[in-house]
């Protein structure tokens, strides 16, 4: 399969990147940055691209891929709503309604956040904008489009989060990591396992749509 990747230089995208490099089911990752990934790979494709709103200068590029996983967001803090949305939504929306245009067959996964607010109405302003975007994606005709809701995300394999703080936290919980996970299975997972999980669902064959902590480790052992 052919594999559109959004977001490979933050700690969950480059995680996917090296399941999808590993897995013999991927024969191609495009990947679509604005610098470049840090991994060399000969099914490793690179596009530099700052304009993360408007696609037209490389969508002939984006012809014939089986899926796309979207790994790309930003923090709320700090933000207002119109920002935030802007950032989040409109941000997703374009690169969404490109592909669909380009490689309409193709299946669409996106990483959102545990606590997304489908309903779009509760007090969370990051939770109404990541329900809001979750369910556009999900009207959106693609082959299949699901959403990944994971909670805490430990790192595997070498990879890093780009936020000082949160690298400190993991370097400490990580020795840990395999003591308390199967006390939390229902609320951790690890990068490997959501690019595990992804690649098992690109077939667009899932009925289910939106996976939670849970269904996300279960889909990446399928």
């Amino acid at each position: 399969m052919r594999i559109v990747l959004f977001g490979a230089t933050g700690m969950v995208g480059k995680g996917v990147l090296k399941e999808c490099l590993d897995d013999e089911r991927v024969e191609e990752v495009l990947v679509i940055g604005r610098r470049k990934c840090g991994e060399v790979h000969h099914k490793l494709h690179e596009i530099l691209h700052n304009n993360f709103f408007d696609y037209h200068l490389i969508k002939e590029q984006l012809v014939g891929y089986d899926a796309c996983f979207f790994c790309l967001g930003v923090s709320s803090v700090r933000k207002d709503e119109p920002t935030y949305s802007h950032l989040t939504y409109d941000l997703t929306i374009a690169a969404a309604e490109t592909l669909l245009k380009t490689s309409p067959k193709m299946t669409f996964i996106y990483v959102s956040a545990a606590g997304a607010d489908s309903t779009e109405r509760g007090r969370s302003m990051w939770a109404r904008v990541r329900g809001r975007l979750e369910n556009k994606l999900l009207t959106m005709p693609f082959k299949a489009a699901y959403i990944f809701r994971p909670g805490y995300i430990q790192p595997m394999r070498g990879v890093k989060s780009r936020v000082f703080l949160y690298r400190i936290v993991y370097a400490i919980i990580g020795w840990a990591y395999p003591l308390f996970q199967p006390l939390f299975s229902k609320s951790v997972t690890t990068t490997v396992a959501i690019g595990q999980a992804m690649i098992n669902l690109a077939d667009g064959k899932e009925k289910s749509h939106v996976f939670e902590v849970q269904a996300i480790n279960e889909a990446s052992r399928n």
